[in-house]
């Protein structure tokens, strides 16, 4: 994205990040259903009507949280991963950039990946935007594949008929079969899923230590896709 170049647009972008701001900062007082334009002007002490020249609803507001939150979480992949390292150290940094993340982040990740906001449909425009984070995990299976290798998976098959075409075409470069996408998007989900449980406080009296414990679920979803954990 260019930078504003006048001092009209200067103005512009840096109020909008200051909307943005007080935005997430009301996330983590009344959560995203509870979130209002009027509420973010007032925090501001401004008009609403001047707040609503920069999103014009509610829904527009959420989905620039969105957006914000996604390239948030996707950077933070991508800048945990480390490219020449060996595929397996890579995996499990990206997995920990992921949840450091998250636990810097809660109301935001909730947001993301907790209940969703009735009466709210996220554009389509934010879907390439959330795939930067499962991509980056896609990219080092890829690269290991090309390279040293994946070990042989002998476990349960899925059924093609349970993946979406659009997911296989979206991971073509990465030349996986229908069974290692599958295997891909369990491991991704496991990823989000674990980050939730230990956010919402489900692993409570179940883990002794959520960083151990994390990390084996980041060895084991490796080794899945066949990383060679030992």
């Amino acid at each position: 994205m260019n930078a504003p170049r006048t001092a009209r647009e200067r103005a512009r972008a840096e109020l909008t990040k200051e909307i943005l701001a007080t935005a997430r900062r009301q996330l983590g007082e009344v959560g995203a259903p509870g979130l209002s334009l009027r509420s973010v002007a007032r925090d501001l002490g401004m008009a609403s009507s001047a707040v609503y020249r920069y999103f014009a609803s509610r829904d527009e507001l959420l989905t620039a949280l969105l957006i914000e939150s996604y390239n948030e979480v996707g950077e933070a992949a991508e800048r945990a991963d480390r490219p020449k390292a060996v595929p397996e150290n890579r995996w499990t940094g990206v997995w920990n950039g992921v949840r450091d993340w998250a636990l810097a982040n809660r109301h935001e990740y909730a947001l993301l990946f907790g209940t969703p906001v009735p009466g709210y449909a996220a554009p389509h425009l934010t879907t390439e935007i959330a795939a930067r984070m499962p991509l980056t995990l896609a990219r080092i299976v890829a690269d290991a594949k090309r390279g040293p290798g994946l070990r042989p998976y002998t476990g349960p098959q899925c059924d093609p008929a349970a993946i979406e075409p659009a997911m296989l075409a979206l991971l073509e470069e990465g030349a996986f079969t229908v069974e290692e996408t599958a295997r891909l998007i369990l491991a991704w989900n496991r990823l989000v899923g674990i980050i939730g449980y230990e956010l919402h406080g489900h692993l409570k009296n179940v883990t002794a230590d959520d960083a151990a414990y994390f990390d084996y679920a980041a060895r084991a979803e490796g080794a899945n896709l066949g990383l060679a954990f030992d």
